[in-house]
Formats: structure tokens, sequence, C-alpha cells
């Protein structure tokens, strides 16, 4: 039988994962929740989902919900999460998880000691586009590599916005540079010896523009930029020493398509389409049922707290800083 799964919000990015669900028959979205009764029975209206609780710990109590999709502000995410272990449910926890490293530990800790399955939500990861690159680079489409470059932007609309709020863990690394970092270190495969950051600083005090220098074993340069304040972007390249791979749409997956170039011979590969929620949710859920370990855990999430908090410290401090 399906998964029953519980979302812990009425964010926009659920409607996404509902219809992802919809898809499947591994995943069942059978309640959602909000701080309020009629904001959650209103949500619940609107995509078709039978039970709507006026509270995060009225979901949480539900016993129809074996698993909880958190898509909360960030800074929320791992006391959220740690609720949620504690009353014996699964967790995917959208990312990023928190970037606070010892956070991240404290809540796969707690997931071990209670045999529950926790998950950060980068779905991309999950698009066969993402597996088709790995299979690329480690067939050697375009031999060692040497350099990464990924970028992730857009031109946040007006001055009130959760992800402007210090608060809330706002800021442009948290909310899509985090996708740069995971490409990165994705591709290197593995995780940064060092890094060196810039920041541009916005009113509210959160990061508005952000590049980072990542450095690798084998001597692997990855080049990483987010911003809430420029044209809407998203690219992974990746140079090796026999070409490079260019991904047009590496996070999003809504045109799949890879590019190689081998000097002057250039070959496209156009992995098939498929929805990256759809396919979070049956990683998850396997999981859940003991098929397999979820694509992405503990190790996975830890490295990418690790990196951003040292993309964090480098910006503060001024030069490169360790990871770890």
């Amino acid at each position: 039988m399906g998964v029953a799964w519980g979302i812990l919000s009425t964010a926009r990015i659920g409607a996404r994962v509902i219809g992802g669900a919809r898809e499947t028959d591994a995943a069942e979205v059978v309640a959602v929740a909000s701080r309020t009764e009629a904001s959650a029975q209103a949500f619940a209206d609107a995509h078709d989902i039978p039970r709507a609780h006026g509270s995060y710990e009225a979901l949480l109590a539900d016993p129809a919900v074996e698993a909880v999709y958190i898509p909360l502000p960030n800074s929320m995410h791992v006391d959220w999460t740690m609720r949620a272990l504690e009353a014996g449910k699964h967790v995917l926890c959208e990312k990023p998880m928190d970037r606070r490293p010892q956070q991240v530990a404290r809540a796969f800790d707690l997931a071990q000691r209670s045999g529950l399955v926790l998950s950060e939500a980068f779905m991309w990861r999950h698009n066969p586009q993402a597996a088709r690159l790995r299979e690329l680079l480690d067939e050697g489409a375009i031999g060692a590599v040497r350099l990464v470059r990924a970028c992730f932007s857009f031109m946040l609309a007006g001055d009130v916005d959760v992800r402007l709020d210090p608060a809330l863990d706002g800021g442009a690394l948290m909310d899509v540079g985090c996708y740069a970092v995971s490409g990165a270190r994705f591709v290197a495969g593995g995780e940064p010896l060092s890094v060196a950051a810039e920041v541009v600083t916005g009113p509210t005090g959160v990061d508005t523009r952000l590049t980072g220098l990542l450095r690798f074993d084998d001597d692997v340069l990855a080049i990483v930029d987010c911003g809430l304040d420029l044209p809407s972007r998203g690219e992974l390249e990746v140079c090796g020493t026999e070409g490079r791979i260019v991904l047009a749409d590496p996070w999003h997956c809504i045109e799949p398509r890879i590019v190689i170039e081998r000097g002057f011979a250039r070959e496209v590969v156009e992995p098939e389409p498929a929805d990256s929620y759809r396919l979070e949710l049956e990683d998850c859920s396997a999981a859940i049922r003991g098929e397999r370990e979820p694509l992405l855990g503990r190790a996975d999430a830890l490295g990418q707290a690790l990196t951003i908090d040292a993309l964090y410290r480098s910006a503060a401090e001024g030069g490169t800083v360790p990871v770890g």
C-alpha cells in the first residue's frame, strides 16, 4: 500500500508535492495542517485532501498519517522534524534542512534511534537527468573533472518576503544557492576541503547575492553563485580534461537536456522527462517500506550543511576557511 503522507504547512511548494503524489501509487497525501482551521480547510478543499488540521500538532497526532513532508520556513525545519520524529512519523524535510551542521546531526541521530526515515528534499537529485549526468561522468565522457560551475538566481518581487527574514534563516544561499552547492558536491563526488565566499548583504541583513569557490580532492574546483536580485538563471557546467558538459535546466528539470562538447564535436542527450517530486516521494516511500535506503540520507544532508556553514563563515570572516 502507498505511504500516507501529511503536509505540515500550506506553502505553495506543497502543491507540487501533491501533484507528484497523484502520479504514483507509492504515496497518498491524506492530510494537511496550517496554523488555522480555515486555512487548512481551504487548502484541503483546493487540492482534494481528505483531512485538514488547524495546527501542526494536530497533524502529528493523526494516526492516519505515516510520514510528514515539511515545507516550513528554513529556521523551523529541524524543530518540526524533531517533533515529527518524536511523534513516530517519517520525515521528508524541504531543503535546506539547516545551516547548522550540529542541528542536522541531531535530527538524524533521533531518526536513527527511532528507526524512522529522514531525508532532505532536493528533488532535482531524483530526476533521470541527474542520474544520466552521473553515468556520463563515471564513463569518462569528458575525461577527469577539473572545474564545476553552478548557479541559481531570480529577481525577488517586493521587499516583504520570508526569504528576506534573517529570523527565518532567509537569504540567497539558503533559498537557491543550496542547489548550486548540491550540484557542485554531486559532480565532484565528495565533500569540499575548503571554501571562500563573497557576499552582498541586503537591507534586512540576509545575503541577497553570494559567490563561492569550493576546493575538492584532486584539485577539483567549483564556482557557485546565487542571488535574489539577479535575472532568472539556473545552470550547471562541468569542465573536464577532454571536454565539457552543460545542463541548462539542472534544478527544475522541466526540459532535461545534457550537452556534451569534445573539441568541435557536440552531442545532445535528452533524458526522459519525469516529475521530480513524484520520484522523490517514491524514493522516500520505498525507504519507509524497507525496500531500500533513501537516495539522500544523513551523509548528504550533513555534507550540505557543513558546506553552507563554511560559506557563511568565509563571507563573515574573509578568506578561505576549511569545511567542518
